[in-house]
């Protein structure tokens, strides 16, 4: 497997990205004139143009140079995602009580961070270790004596003294970054096309593991 580049994308042109989630749906138009929807993802997948983003030379120079790094769209990289990037809602700070994880049976030491969004669960896969907060029933644990998050799938795991008793609540607060690509190989800028307001496209994609 490519190895992925544990950086995150420079965070200046991040925030004036343009993008959001895809869904993959198969609808099928029937001789009733009624209609077969049949969803073929179970999670979403976002892309960005951070394009959008560039707002000086220095910004592009980075970039490319971010580009060059990554050999185009080999390896895979943080983004910050500039309107989702938090367990709570935008403007506000993240709070241990902020995400249901499940609930614990006396025996299960490992749970997926999530964010819920009505009834859909979105795994989260790149948090930033040092933000996750957790609470067991209601009480704040602490990192490395109650339990370690992995950054690289988004796992709780709790330490065997710390494992949730039968139907406590386990929750969580955190900010995230996506594991994503470049959708490109190539980058086409001109300085004077640059300098008049012609922004280039780059795009980038989420990456699924």
């Amino acid at each position: 497997m490519t190895p992925f580049h544990d950086v995150r994308f420079p965070a200046a042109v991040s925030f004036g990205a343009s993008g959001g989630p895809e869904w993959r749906n198969e609808i099928v138009q029937l001789t009733s004139g009624r209609e077969q929807r049949n969803a073929r993802w179970a999670q979403s997948r976002r892309r960005y143009d951070v394009g959008t983003g560039l707002r000086s030379l220095a910004d592009l120079e980075a970039v490319m140079a971010f580009f060059e790094a990554r050999r185009g769209s080999l390896h895979a990289f943080r983004f910050q995602d500039p309107f989702d990037h938090l367990s709570c809602a935008s403007g506000k700070l993240p709070t241990p009580l902020d995400q249901l994880l499940g609930e614990g049976d006396g025996k299960r030491a490992e749970f997926q961070l999530v964010k819920r969004y009505g009834d859909y669960a979105r795994h989260i896969a790149r948090p930033r270790v040092e933000t996750v907060r957790v609470t067991v029933g209601g009480i704040e644990q602490r990192a490395g004596l109650h339990f370690s998050v992995d950054g690289a799938t988004g796992r709780v795991l709790f330490q065997a003294h710390a494992i949730p008793q039968a139907s406590a609540r386990i929750t969580a607060g955190f900010a995230f970054d996506v594991p994503v690509r470049f959708d490109t190989d190539q980058l086409s800028a001109c300085i004077k096309s640059f300098r008049a307001g012609n922004i280039p496209s780059i795009p980038i994609i989420e990456v699924k593991s």
